[in-house]
């Protein structure tokens, strides 16, 4: 979010309210859930609760449980005793030890297994677990914040989340916005990443994104949240060359190219030809993905159309990852003539 680690810039309401939030929640001294989509900062939140509690000149531990296997979190998380498994020949402590007193952020905590969960329970419940392949209980005081990407309910409603840890981490839930939902936000964030880049690249002042670039940021999806947004600044500076002049031209899509290896796919046998019938003994013929009948009774052929036009807006949208340029590259049409058609359907 920011060039800073710990600091998250944005003035948009939906982001003023998360951050007041958060500042409402941090000196709590309670578990806390931070959730939202990949590359919206969850860590820099998580740093934000604990800096801003009365747990700020203590330890703040963080640790991603996706990236360890089943086998290795449980002895991250809880340390192990000699012996414990192959290859443990000395004691050695876990997160939780190294953050006693402090705080522990766990990203991904939806990937932990039952196993962790049960322990991890514990630990909140009671403040004491075992080391693993040890019979001595350890006491921390920890305030465990977790973060995910995933609909944790759900999970749990699947039997793939503890519902007892789900309630016992819930005291609160900082649900953080996508970029696309803080519009706002982006030109001030643009022009930050973009100051820090000038910087790294030494130019003598940044001087800015034109109204065309800026037009293509506003109009993006940004399925990657602020984390893409970085890195599209930072690539389109790197490629401008120079700060003589206002940065224009902006690349979502690095691997666009018309270079770039065809897909391979698993040979299919050929899509059958559907034929429905159709009011009045008509017939209507499409492939098994677009058939095409008529309503059964009299219509509006002009909101049909619209409708059917609206449709394939989406689905050029979606086929292109919500890249306006690219999409409207693929629908046949200029970009200006694919933005009008998005404000026409309502999709702007």
């Amino acid at each position: 979010m920011a060039q800073n680690r710990d600091q998250i810039i944005g003035s948009s309401p939906a982001f003023l309210d998360m951050m007041d939030q958060i500042s409402r929640a941090a000196p709590l001294d309670r578990p806390m859930l931070v959730i939202g989509e990949r590359g919206t900062g969850k860590e820099l939140i998580a740093a934000r609760l604990h800096y801003l509690s009365n747990r700020w000149n203590q330890p703040f531990q963080k640790m991603n449980c996706a990236a360890l296997a089943e086998s290795l979190l449980e002895s991250e998380l809880f340390g192990y005793e000699p012996g414990a498994f192959t290859g443990a020949r000395n004691r050695r402590a876990g997160r939780f030890e190294a953050a006693d007193t402090g705080s522990l952020f766990l990203d991904e905590i939806g990937t932990m297994s039952m196993a962790a969960q049960e322990k991890l329970l514990r630990v909140i419940e009671y403040g004491e677990f075992e080391r693993v392949g040890g019979t001595e209980t350890i006491a921390v005081d920890v305030r465990v914040i977790g973060a995910t990407n995933i609909d944790l309910p759900a999970a749990a409603d699947a039997g793939e989340f503890r519902h007892d840890l789900l309630d016992r981490l819930a005291f609160d839930v900082i649900t953080v916005p996508p970029l696309r939902d803080r519009p706002e936000d982006i030109p001030q964030l643009a022009n930050h990443f973009g100051r820090a880049m000038a910087g790294e690249l030494e130019w003598l002042h940044f001087p800015g994104f034109s109204d065309k670039a800026l037009d293509q940021m506003l109009g993006y999806n940004w399925p990657g949240n602020v984390r893409e947004l970085k890195n599209v600044v930072d690539r389109a500076l790197y490629r401008a060359w120079d700060g003589e002049k206002p940065v224009c031209d902006i690349v979502f899509d690095p691997f666009d190219s018309p270079f770039r290896p065809p897909v391979k796919r698993n040979r299919a046998a050929p899509a059958p030809i559907v034929v429905q019938t159709v009011a009045q003994g008509a017939a209507s013929v499409a492939d098994a993905t677009t058939s095409c009948t008529l309503p059964d009774g009299p219509f509006d052929l002009r909101a049909e159309v619209a409708a059917q036009e609206k449709n394939l807006y989406e689905r050029a949208l979606e086929a292109c990852r919500y890249n306006q340029r690219a999409a409207a590259h693929h629908a046949g049409l200029s970009y200006d003539q694919f933005r009008h058609g998005l404000k026409k359907h309502g999709l702007l």
